[in-house]
């Protein structure tokens, strides 16, 4: 295992720094190739010349593939119009096809290949007399299969590094999406978040107000009233301190001491308990049930009893202080419905505009396939329908 990281840091290092290990290449071969072809060929200095400026493009293989190429091919057009022999040095033009190929542009490919085949025409043409024709034929053959294999190799190269960077780029995709979806995640729990916050804080201060300002009209001429109101405003504090532990476990992480341990979400299984909390608060209730039971999912059934809990709340608020309300549940076959009304003020209630109750009751439904509607009702008071198909669950 310490062996291949000690590898893998070598290649990302060599990936950084090209230069280094294609000048090392290059010296290499300057001195065995090139300079043993300078002291077996004449003139000497002629291939020693030109080998060291092959070798010293060829430091630049990759950095400058097409440069690099083109005083190669440069070279080898001098070699051939002086007359030179080939010699072992040849395969830095082979090296540089290679590097041209792997590491240039497709066109830049093709032409490094284009190349390849004129310097196999003009050697074979050269060394070889037309006369001489299975000479000719068998040179060009070789020169050519080499010359192909070369730009071959390079051209792999260049396809498996297409392929490693588009993988590349797809992992980087991936954990672009990845990032994006938790951070859709983490604004839809925001918003989930927030609107339990609204329901919890609406109802629970709005029931505080109500019996403190009840409490304080009564505490002169009966003080068992005022009592009363202060019990019921103590129940509502703790509950709603409840309900806010509740929303924050959710913030906690799975390994807080407590594990994250909170209460159970609120669902129509609490109705019951609402309708007594909105009564103690002095608004007379009636709860209605038509039909089976039937259960719904935690989402739906929470999301009813929210929309219930703002139609009450609202109705505590605005409906005045001898309004009644009722709230109808219709289990049906396929839906079910529920009615929450007052007659109360209705459409001549006072309205702050700062509410947002009933934007966030048509929102919950619609999150499930549900509807919401409220308004006045003729001859006075107020009104809530919500319609919710059983088939829409989380």
């Amino acid at each position: 295992m310490l062996t291949v990281r000690r590898r893998d840091r070598l290649y990302a290092w060599v990936r950084r720094h090209p230069l280094v290990p294609d000048a090392a290449i290059a010296l290499g071969l300057f001195l065995t190739v090139v300079v043993f072809s300078a002291a077996a060929y004449d003139p000497g200095w002629a291939h020693l010349t030109l080998g060291a400026v092959m070798c010293a493009a060829l430091v630049f293989r990759r950095m400058r593939p097409v440069e690099s190429f083109a005083v190669l091919v440069g070279c080898g057009l001098v070699q051939w119009a002086t007359g030179l022999q080939l010699t072992p040095s040849g395969i830095i033009l082979l090296i540089g096809l290679y590097a041209v190929s792997a590491y240039g542009s497709r066109w830049a490919s093709r032409g490094g290949l284009a190349a390849g085949f004129l310097g196999v025409v003009l050697a074979t043409a050269r060394d070889y007399p037309p006369s001489d024709q299975e000479a000719f034929v068998a040179s060009f053959v070789a020169l050519s299969a080499v010359v192909v294999g070369a730009w071959a190799m390079g051209d792999v190269r260049r396809v498996r590094q297409a392929y490693v960077a588009e993988l590349v780029e797809r992992a980087h995709q991936a954990e672009r999406e990845r990032d994006q979806r938790a951070q859709l995640a983490a604004a839809e729990e925001r918003s989930r978040i927030a609107r339990e916050m609204h329901d919890v804080v609406a109802h629970n201060l709005s029931v505080i107000v109500v019996q403190a300002d009840g409490g304080r009209y009564a505490g002169d001429h009966d003080p068992q009233a005022a009592l009363d109101a202060l019990k019921t405003i103590g129940d509502t504090g703790r509950g709603a301190l409840a309900e806010m532990r509740r929303l924050l476990g959710v913030l906690r992480s799975a390994d807080d001491a407590d594990g994250g341990s909170v209460r159970p979400q609120p669902g129509l299984g609490s109705l019951p308990e609402l309708v007594t909390s909105v009564r103690q608060a002095g608004l007379p209730v009636d709860l209605d049930v038509t039909g089976p039971p039937r259960p719904l999912a935690p989402g739906p059934s929470l999301a009813v009893y929210r929309v219930i809990q703002e139609a009450l709340t609202n109705a505590l608020k605005h409906a005045g202080p001898a309004a009644r309300a009722t709230v109808a549940l219709v289990f049906g076959a396929d839906r079910l419905t529920a009615q929450v009304s007052d007659d109360g003020r209705g459409a001549a209630a006072h309205d702050d505009g700062l509410g947002q109750g009933l934007a966030g009751m048509r929102e919950r439904m619609t999150m499930y396939g549900g509807t919401v509607t409220a308004g006045p009702v003729t001859g006075g008071g107020w009104r809530v329908d919500l319609d919710l198909p059983y088939g829409d669950k989380e």
